[in-house]
């Protein structure tokens, strides 16, 4: 490979770096420089290394660039300069975090009136990250020296580059001693309640997505940690205060204030959802990426905060946030499920999952709301909102496959007043035969399919399963059997034919090995349980074949105006123009013949 031995780029860079007075910009200007000094080249490393070169380099990256130029190169040296301050180059971070006059100089930029140039902060951001994970103690030490730190970093946490910083400082800290102490001295400073306190009404809903994005994070990343800090035997003090019930309620009641907004109550439930997050072990044999399995036991403390607040969460099903009608392919929907709903339903489902079999007063609460019915109602109602009709089948699951312990009396008792009331009080059943029957008429009538059945399909195969071997199928039986007979025996019917051919159906294969002797398919050679999707299939295809063709006439110069069905001699006549003609006499093709060329050329050339 010849490309190896090419040393004219390296011979040039030392060239310029033979010449007295060189400038910074000039070996920024040639193609390798970064390259070469990832490969150590000592002579420009020695160069890059001078003070004045550092000073300029972190002023590249901090300061806004001239204008009334492209932004493309107006930016080009603040990017070369913050790739060779984070290539991971040793003496270069040496010199970067070990003097602190450079240190303050990066450090200026959080000292800039917001809002900050996204671009800068992106390079401010990586620079100072790469110092955290390389040069972790100096860093550190500068970092807990400035009061005002943790305050300017939170005011421009509407530039998405911040968040990165905050989480470096809780995620590449090492050893586990010093992140510890870094963890502490976060939590002295209060950023957990900092971070609530951003999302309000009052904020804007960049700082309120951003704050409520970094706190989710830093929730994860706690959790993942905790295993290492195990071996100092303290937990996490940011962990710690998240999941503190005063936290929490703090959260809800910034969500539910007078003033609230959409965007307030979305960014504070996916932080309540993040916190209500569990990892069971080996779920449908995932592992975590260390081989390890992992679940996360949620705390009692975040339950006891949410509960009073689910006649809150209740409200916004009934009545969201106004939304203008939405135009959709089958129409004017007048009134969207929304966001806000959605979430709310996601939580409902987390909530359950997370409180089955296991606290007793959520699942009271929603009892006592009639939740429950009101997401059934919602699911029926929004025919083609398939987000909410996966919340809605998750909720139903988990109600009827969670097991009950045995050992917890209270907890069974709470667990089974949620089946009895999923059964008789929001008439599962009940609404599965005729949301079935509903759709099977509108079908009949050559009407669409309804959007949420093959959600509905899977709501009834769980409780069919269920009610066979489930952990609570002898409760589900007896609220089966307790059903008015008309009901039950419209259920018994439904199970024994119409489910199990629907069944039957979703199960065999799309493709079978009918052959066919022609591209040309005929309903009644059609053996698919879709006929209808392979028919469209085959007519675009035949559509794009056709695209073929018309294309390839048009590049041999004839227009479809030019032919029609009923005149031939239109035909003829193109083809006389365009192609040689052929004598129809007969004759002998291997007869001797006079050649003329010129006749021949001139003819072609028509």
């Amino acid at each position: 490979m010849f490309w190896k031995f090419d040393l004219h780029t390296s011979s040039h860079l030392e060239a310029l770096l033979d010449k007295e007075d060189v400038t910074l910009i000039e070996l920024m200007d040639e193609e390798d420089v970064l390259q070469e000094c990832k490969a150590q080249n000592r002579r420009l490393l020695l160069f890059v290394c001078q003070d004045q070169c550092m000073q300029d380099l972190v002023h590249m990256i901090t300061t806004e660039p001239p204008t009334g130029v492209e932004e493309i190169m107006r930016f080009k040296y603040p990017n070369i300069a913050c790739e060779l301050l984070t290539c991971d180059v040793g003496v270069i971070n040496d010199k970067l975090g070990n003097e602190e006059p450079l240190l303050e100089t990066l450090y200026a930029f959080l000292e800039q009136p917001s809002p900050l140039n996204p671009l800068l902060a992106s390079f401010f951001s990586k620079t100072i990250g790469n110092l955290i994970t390389r040069k972790t103690e100096q860093v550190i030490s500068f970092l807990r020296r400035k009061e005002g730190f943790l305050s300017l970093v939170l005011k421009h946490i509407d530039t998405s580059a911040m968040m990165d910083v905050l989480l470096r400082l809780i995620s590449c800290v090492e050893p586990p001693p010093l992140r510890l102490e870094t963890l502490i001295w976060l939590n002295e400073e209060k950023l957990a309640q900092r971070l609530i306190e951003l999302i309000h009404p009052g904020r804007d809903e960049e700082r309120q997505s951003n704050a409520s994005q970094t706190l989710c994070d830093i929730i994860r990343l706690s959790r993942d940690q905790a295993n290492q800090l195990q071996e100092i035997s303290q937990p996490d003090p940011l962990l710690t205060v998240l999941e503190s019930q005063e936290c929490v309620e703090q959260l809800l009641q910034n969500m539910f204030s007078a003033e609230s907004t959409e965007s307030c109550i979305i960014n504070g439930i996916q932080v309540i959802l993040t916190l209500l997050e569990i990892r069971r072990p080996v779920v449908d044999g995932v592992m975590d990426a260390q081989g390890f399995e992992r679940s996360y036991t949620v705390n009692s403390s975040i339950l006891l905060a949410i509960q009073p607040h689910l006649i809150h969460f209740h409200q916004l099903l009934l009545e969201p946030p106004k939304r203008n009608p939405m135009l959709t392919s089958l129409g004017v929907l007048e009134e969207p499920l929304g966001n806000t709903r959605l979430h709310v339903a996601r939580l409902v489902a987390s909530l359950l999952y997370t409180s089955s079999a296991s606290h007793a007063v959520v699942a009271q609460e929603l009892c006592r709301l009639n939740t429950m019915d009101l997401l059934l109602d919602l699911f029926f109602k929004y025919t083609w909102n398939n987000f909410l009709h996966l919340q809605v089948e998750l909720c139903v699951a988990t109600l009827i496959e969670t097991p009950s312990e045995p050992s917890a009396t209270p907890e069974n008792s709470a667990h089974n007043l949620m089946v009895t009331h999923l059964f008789q009080h929001c008439h599962l059943v009940q609404r599965i035969l005729e949301a079935w029957e509903e759709n099977d008429k509108i079908q009949s009538e050559g009407g669409m399919r309804r959007g949420y059945m093959g959600h509905l399909t899977r709501i009834a195969n769980t409780v069919v399963h269920n009610l066979e071997k489930g952990p609570v199928h002898t409760q589900i039986s007896s609220l089966i059997t307790e059903l008015p007979e008309d009901y039950r025996g419209r259920w018994e019917t439904f199970v024994d034919q119409t489910l199990s051919e629907t069944n039957r159906k979703n199960t065999i294969d799309l493709v079978k090995t009918h052959t066919c002797s022609s591209t040309v398919y005929n309903k009644d050679d059609m053996e698919s349980p879709f006929p209808k999707e392979l028919t469209l299939q085959q007519a675009f295809s035949d559509y794009q074949i056709q695209q073929m063709t018309a294309n390839f006439v048009d590049q041999f110069g004839f227009n479809d105006e030019e032919f029609t069905d009923h005149d031939d001699t239109v035909f003829e006549t193109c083809s006389k123009e365009r192609i040689q003609p052929f004598d129809d006499d007969e004759e002998d093709i291997w007869e001797e013949k006079e050649i003329k060329f010129a006749a021949q050329t001139k003819s072609r050339n028509r």
